[in-house]
């Protein structure tokens, strides 16, 4: 029997190994180093960001679920995009895109921090005074300077995007729904649901819905500028 590993793209194959290596990592090592503190990311005016971690989060998840479904998206859709662009570009494609990610969900939150503050840092973040200072938004505030993004969720989301803007009415079932629906439906639907998530900010909701948000617009634009051309053989 074939292994489902073995007509896998290259770069594709590559970063699950790597994102595995890492989830494994971060447990195994617990005791010794907190990869997630070192590696995911933090507000640039935090002590605890770093410069690699605009890179590094991309490969860090918070459990089981999260790394399992960001992989099988890349599992699903990464290999048409990536024989499609070719491997260097996909390679580009991926990091750009998770790059914009942190880009965008980092904007948000200076414009939520200068909201509180007036301002896009505080004076001495490591002090707790630093943050009762603010009353009843000082929890809030704790919150964005000391909760770092991770996972590759925003990678994915520019993957979506190319796959759907490169192969917009290839049928895919969704879970739950009993009809086959085209890609560009299921991914505009998609994207308007973290839209929507993102604005309303439902209480309990520690998803990083504008690094969603981010991801998805830079593989728009990314997929614009270069004039990729939808392969004739899929409609």
């Amino acid at each position: 029997m074939q292994s489902p590993f073995a007509n896998l793209s290259p770069v594709v194959k590559n970063l699950l190994i790597i994102n595995i290596i890492f989830f494994i990592a971060t447990f195994a090592l617990d005791r010794m180093v907190d990869l997630t503190t070192l590696l995911a990311a933090y507000y640039p005016a935090s002590p605890m960001f770093k410069p690699w971690q605009v890179i590094t989060y991309m490969f860090m998840h918070g459990g089981f679920s999260h790394i399992f479904f960001n992989m099988l998206a890349l599992y699903i859709f990464g290999p048409m995009l990536e024989y499609t662009l070719g491997s260097k570009r996909f390679f580009n494609y991926y990091f750009i895109t998770g790059i914009g990610a942190f880009v965008l969900y980092m904007v948000v939150q200076g414009i939520q921090i200068h909201a509180i503050t007036g301002s896009f840092t505080i004076a001495n973040p490591t002090l707790d005074a630093s943050y009762l200072q603010y009353g009843e938004r000082a929890k809030d505030l704790y919150l964005l300077y000391n909760v770092p993004m991770l996972g590759a969720s925003g990678a994915i989301f520019g993957i979506l995007v190319g796959f759907a803007m490169l192969f917009p009415n290839l049928e895919m079932l969704v879970m739950f729904i009993p009809v086959p629906i085209k890609a560009k439906y299921v991914v505009i639907g998609y994207i308007a649901i973290e839209l929507f998530s993102g604005v309303g900010r439902f209480g309990g909701d520690n998803v990083a819905h504008f690094a969603h948000l981010g991801g998805a617009l830079f593989g728009f634009l990314l997929i614009k500028l270069w004039n990729v051309q939808r392969p004739n053989n899929f409609y």
